[in-house]
């Protein structure tokens, strides 16, 4: 004890206090204070939320400027829209079995033109309604969609027109045949593939649409040019009445690849691919009426659901900083993580062609940031209906964000089936509105497990805790207390 008491003496002042103070500190405190620099929690929760942000700022160059990177549907950007009237070459009106086939093989071409969201509908029994978003060439579309598409293969010695012969000796492109003159050896139902290519017998870059056919066809093919190869015989290559081209033959040609030149264009030749591809009409489409939709209404109606969106996203944020106060923030970050998730998504499907967004889709995002709140709303509620059971701020953060996430996964199942029954059985602006709603879900999901749970419960390891008035739950640590010195003085009563 001398010892002790001379060593403190020959201290000075302030070693004297520096020393009293240490001695004062615990060391669990001081360890804990290192503890919680350290704590695996901690960097985890904000692990996560460095990936987000990543991630966010990737969605937000992919969708800048929002305009030019999300492509717009007819009803908001404009485009064209045709009606076509099928016929049977006879004459005679077309079967309803007719129709649903020509609609699906219009349906087709019009997706390989690589146009979204288009509509291709049956209207009455004998009319096809098309609306291609975007589109400005109305002669172009026709030109593709209404093409019978029926390839034919057939020998030039075997052509009973006169006229058109002499055309086509004499060099003439695209010869219409008279009907009834001519007996193909070969139809386009042999057709295995078709590819665009350079025409390997230009100077001037023209392109080809190169055939290869099945071994029936091959066989086919190989037999005819057996037989002209001695005499270079020629073969028209006839696509709905229409020489393409009649080349002679040289040898005879086992492979079964059949190549069509004729001075295409790039364009002119995907075209035909895209023709040939889909398969040849049962019915003859003919040209009814078009007309190239203005962009000018749906602009207005792009407009005020804009500012719907505005308006409903400000009347929440004004309701969650009065009844939430500070914990208010955490859904108004969710609101902004949910919405750049979203456009960054539109965007990227946008950029591949897989997504236009009209008036039904907008709808359908309207729909999904309004479940994004209610999902956010969800998960604070429960955070503060666990403090107000006993549970402390920390532990009230883990429990509270686990449970309510889960009951808000269950409404977005629900929520999801419906969504994706629109997206799979639904056609045209119905179907881009199950699409919306089921992206929306997705990204619901994405901001609850990467930004509400983590950046609650990283808040909750000790800036809530050291400021519930601000953070909003300072009434709610009070009830908490209130139940507990309650049940004490039962337990009491009940020991007494």
């Amino acid at each position: 004890m001398a010892r002790e008491k001379k060593n403190s003496e020959s201290l000075s002042g302030v070693d004297r206090w520096n020393a009293t103070e240490g001695a004062a500190r615990p060391k669990a405190a001081r360890k804990g204070r290192r503890g919680r620099k350290s704590d695996p929690r901690r960097r985890r929760y904000a692990s996560t939320l460095v990936v987000l942000l990543a991630v966010l700022v990737a969605c937000v160059i992919a969708f800048t400027p929002v305009g030019e990177k999300i492509t717009q549907g007819l009803d908001i950007r404009g485009g064209v829209s045709v009606i076509m009237t099928a016929s049977k070459p006879d004459g005679s009106a077309p079967s309803a079995d007719d129709m649903a086939t020509a609609t699906t093989i219009v349906q087709n071409r019009v997706n390989s033109l690589g146009a979204s969201e288009t509509t291709v509908q049956k209207q009455g029994d004998k009319s096809i309604l098309i609306q291609i978003p975007g589109a400005t060439d109305a002669n172009q579309a026709i030109k593709t969609i209404g093409q019978t598409g029926l390839l034919e293969f057939v020998r030039l010695d075997e052509i009973g027109d006169a006229d058109a012969l002499a055309k086509i000796n004499a060099g003439t492109e695209d010869v219409k045949l008279k009907s009834g003159t001519y007996t193909p050896f070969m139809t386009g139902s042999h057709i295995d593939s078709v590819q665009v290519g350079q025409s390997s017998n230009s100077l001037s870059g023209d392109y080809a649409v190169n055939i290869k056919l099945d071994s029936t066809g091959s066989k086919k093919f190989a037999d005819v040019t057996g037989e002209l190869a001695p005499t270079n015989g020629r073969i028209a290559i006839v696509l709905d009445g229409v020489v393409k081209s009649a080349p002679a033959v040289q040898s005879k040609i086992t492979g079964g690849e059949v190549s069509i030149t004729g001075k295409f264009t790039l364009k002119e030749a995907q075209s035909l691919k895209t023709v040939l591809d889909s398969g040849s009409l049962p019915v003859t489409l003919k040209y009814s009426e078009s007309r190239v939709v203005g962009p000018t209404l749906g602009q207005d109606s792009l407009t005020q659901g804009v500012v719907a969106i505005a308006v409903g996203v400000a009347i929440v944020v004004v309701y969650l900083f009065v009844f939430y106060r500070g914990l208010g923030l955490l859904t108004l970050g969710s609101l902004a993580v949910f919405g750049i998730v979203y456009l960054g998504i539109l965007a990227v499907l946008s950029h591949f062609g897989l997504f236009a967004l009209t008036l039904p889709g907008l709808a359908g995002v309207v729909l999904t940031t309004g479940s994004a709140a209610d999902s956010s709303i969800l998960v604070l509620e429960r955070f503060r209906e666990e403090i107000r059971m006993g549970r402390g701020v920390r532990a009230a953060s883990v429990s509270g964000a686990k449970h309510g996430i889960m009951t808000s996964l269950d409404a977005d199942a629900v929520q999801l089936v419906t969504a994706l029954a629109l997206f799979l059985f639904a056609i045209g602006s119905v179907k881009g509105f199950g699409l919306t709603l089921a992206l929306g879900i997705a990204c619901d999901v994405v901001t609850m497990f990467c930004f509400k749970a983590p950046a609650l419960r990283l808040l909750a390891l000790g800036t809530i805790e050291r400021h519930p008035v601000f953070w909003g739950v300072d009434q709610d640590l009070a009830e908490a207390k209130r139940r507990q010195e309650a049940q004490a003085k039962k337990g009491g009563v009940r020991n007494a």
